[in-house]
């Protein structure tokens, strides 16, 4: 079963994540399967860019955590959006979770519907926001991160806004991604490209200089004990035993 929707309209190329089951969840397998695909927009010289958006009611509800992917892995696909010699914009209509911010703050553009909620949850379940702040830190306001990081509580799309982990938030995000789209499809593909290329200079030095020790970080975490008392009260739908 295909995990990720493709479908092409005037050099656009759209890659729909559709797992509405578990919510968008970052499995091992829909993670790779979204890497094929990016891979496959990168090759292909009739792509000018790519919209990233999902099935059902749910952007991502972050990591799986009954099938999770390894932390290079995710660490490898927030990469490879940034690295894309094509524009990678987030349309979004629902919720996102964790490690589904990541993802957002890999595009290069995102836009959102009022209707949007958007939540860094990790340390609700004895973890932390680890790889997933190798896009987020150099592109989104640190004090208000720090708030919604260390909270965990939920925040609407214009504060995503604010922040700047959404760019534009409208009724309609089609009708706000318009003149968006258009304006990629009237620009020179070189050009894109080496656009891109200044624009993501900064956030790729926080991979090459980061990647390693919050992937560890990640690893250690995950298979801590308080980790799993989070995790196994999140999937029983209870407190975990730290809440006072």
């Amino acid at each position: 079963m295909t995990l990720i929707r493709r479908t092409r309209a005037r050099a656009v190329e759209t890659l729909g994540l559709d797992s509405p089951d578990n919510r968008n969840a970052l499995s091992a397998a829909l993670v790779g399967e979204l890497a094929g695909a990016l891979a496959d927009c990168a090759e292909d010289d009739e792509v000018r860019a790519v919209v990233l958006t999902h099935t059902g009611n749910t952007f991502s509800a972050g990591a799986d955590l009954r099938d999770p992917p390894r932390p290079d892995a995710l660490v490898g696909l927030l990469r490879q959006i940034v690295e894309l010699p094509r524009p990678v914009v987030a349309r979004v209509t629902g919720h996102v979770r964790a490690g589904g911010l990541g993802l957002l703050a890999a595009c290069d553009i995102a836009a959102a519907s009022h209707q949007a909620t958007f939540a860094f949850t990790e340390v609700r379940i004895g973890v932390a926001p680890a790889v997933i702040s190798l896009p987020l830190l150099p592109r989104t306001d640190p004090r208000a991160l720090a708030r919604h990081y260390l909270t965990g509580e939920r925040f609407d799309a214009a504060e995503a806004v604010r922040t700047g982990l959404v760019t534009a938030v409208g009724d309609d995000v089609d009708a706000v991604l318009e003149p968006v789209l258009d304006g990629l499809r009237r620009s020179c593909p070189q050009a894109l490209a080496e656009t891109k290329r200044l624009l993501t200079a900064r956030v790729l030095e926080a991979f090459d200089r980061d990647a390693a020790g919050l992937t560890a970080l990640s690893a250690r975490l995950f298979s801590s004990a308080q980790a799993r008392e989070g995790m196994t009260a999140f999937l029983e739908r209870r407190d975990p035993g730290w809440v006072v």
